[in-house]
């Protein structure tokens, strides 16, 4: 009788009896080049995606982002306990659907919004969507407010700063709205209400301000912006609303200025979007998009489904999305209260004033953000430094573990180079010590050796930032 013989593969080489492996077998399963003919124990697929990660880095040490990577066992609970509800399905899950509102309500609150107003928001998969949501709501709106007056409405255009989030710019073109982003200049990196009469006009759908940029913490200068608009309109009769973007600023403004009016209190300010996975203090991905009330979201964005279970509003860009980070949220917000987290952003403020103080008192650096809003430091190189660049230190203390971002700064102001370093709530004052160490014996290695590193190139130059004048 003949007996079959297994070709010789990948597969062959793999042991047969997972229950007698030991602990090195593991890692001994060669990865498939293409998709896998046989599976393999759990133990094993764990061991190789872990493995896999080893060389990736530190979270904890990552101060190049500012998304959250530190959290209490008792939210990492409720994160996996809630990774497995869809939170598109409100009829299955009404409870967990609840909590969004409940979130929404006390953002609206935190935000100043209008006591009378009727609160209206979305929990995102973070700002992104957030963003996009908001672009939208105002656009239709502008649509609207022309087609009934008679007016053409086949060229909307957006006005923003040079500073803004690369978000703004793919909303302007997925969404065909024509970008009036004005540039920014060396010693100014945000968006102020000098050069608005040459971008805003009848065509602006609204104006975007920031608080707390990207690029170097700042907030643009929102109030001095929305009295510009005020005048523009008392002139033209041309009424143009606000968006703040609060990415990261929208949870630490409230707590650490309470008075700062960059929100709700201003009357142009529409709608606000931020991410709870940034000082939120959430994994991420987790945005929220906040109106100042319903009628400001068009009822057209909204869609209705029932083939989940009942019928269910939807308005967001995505649909299927796991509850775990909105029930997370929740959780952060009843654990802490404003209370708590006031005491976390000064904590993480203070910090990062130690670490601006120490690293510009050697005259090496410059600071870029000369408000203090968020945790944010910026730094660029002083003039007298001709031996390396800010590329070269991220480079250099990367070998410690640490990741800084460094970059060139957008148009106009392109030549000058950044080293931004986002201090996180995690990180205590000896951490914060060892950080500055480190970057300073980075300098003084750098300043003997030299550097060589260089900007990388963009691959879009910043296309979309070139606007009309």
């Amino acid at each position: 009788m003949a007996t079959s013989v297994k070709p010789h593969s990948e597969a062959a080489h793999l042991p047969h009896s997972p229950e007698k492996e030991t602990p090195f077998d593991q890692f001994n399963y060669p990865i498939p080049k293409e998709f896998p003919s046989e599976g393999m124990s759990a133990r094993a697929a764990h061991a190789i995606v872990q493995s896999e990660c080893w060389t990736d880095a530190n979270p904890m040490l990552n101060l190049s982002s500012f998304v959250t990577t530190f959290t209490e066992p008792e939210a990492r609970e409720i994160f996996a306990s809630g990774s497995f509800r869809n939170f598109a399905d409100p009829d299955m899950y009404p409870h967990t659907k609840d909590t969004e509102f409940v979130c929404v309500r006390w953002l609206h609150s935190l935000w100043n919004g209008p006591k009378d107003a009727e609160p209206y928001g979305a929990a995102t998969i973070g700002s992104s969507e957030a963003c996009m949501l908001g672009g939208l709501a105002h656009k239709w709106n502008w649509r609207e407010a022309r087609q009934k007056a008679g007016k053409d409405a086949s060229r909307p255009n957006m006005v923003t700063g040079g500073n803004v989030q690369i978000v703004w710019k793919k909303f302007l073109r997925y969404f065909d709205v024509e970008p009036r982003i004005v540039p920014l200049k060396p010693g100014n990196y945000r968006l102020t209400a000098e050069y608005l009469d040459k971008y805003v006009d009848e065509n602006t759908i609204c104006v975007v301000a920031i608080a707390g940029q990207t690029f170097t913490g700042e907030d643009d200068d929102i109030q001095e912006i929305h009295d510009w608009l005020d005048a523009y309109e008392k002139k033209t009769g041309v009424s143009i609303p606000m968006h703040i973007d609060g990415a990261s600023g929208g949870f630490v403004n409230p707590f650490l200025d309470p008075d700062y009016k960059w929100d709700f209190r201003l009357p142009r300010v529409q709608s606000i979007n931020a991410s709870g996975h940034k000082y939120g203090l959430v994994p991420p991905g987790l945005g929220w998009i906040i109106f100042r009330d319903r009628k400001v979201f068009n009822e057209n964005l909204v869609f209705y489904v029932n083939y989940l279970g009942g019928e269910a509003p939807t308005a967001t860009l995505n649909f299927s999305k796991s509850s775990a980070t909105i029930l997370v949220q929740y959780y952060a917000f009843l654990r802490l209260g404003r209370e708590g987290y006031t005491r976390i952003m000064r904590h993480a403020l203070e910090h990062a004033q130690y670490l601006r103080d120490r690293l510009t008192k050697n005259g090496k650096f410059q600071i870029m953000n000369k408000t203090q809003r968020i945790p944010v430091v910026a730094l660029t190189l002083d003039k007298s430094v001709t031996r390396y660049n800010e590329f070269d230190i991220s480079n250099k203390v990367r070998e410690r573990g640490w990741i800084l971002a460094a970059y060139s700064m957008p148009p106009d102001a392109q030549e000058i180079n950044s080293l931004r370093i986002v201090v996180r709530p995690h990180l205590n004052r000896t951490v914060v010590e060892i950080l500055a160490d480190d970057i300073e014996r980075a300098c003084e290695f750098l300043e003997m050796h030299g550097g060589n590193a260089t900007p990388p190139k963009l691959h879009d130059s910043h296309k979309t930032s070139v606007a009309k004048c």
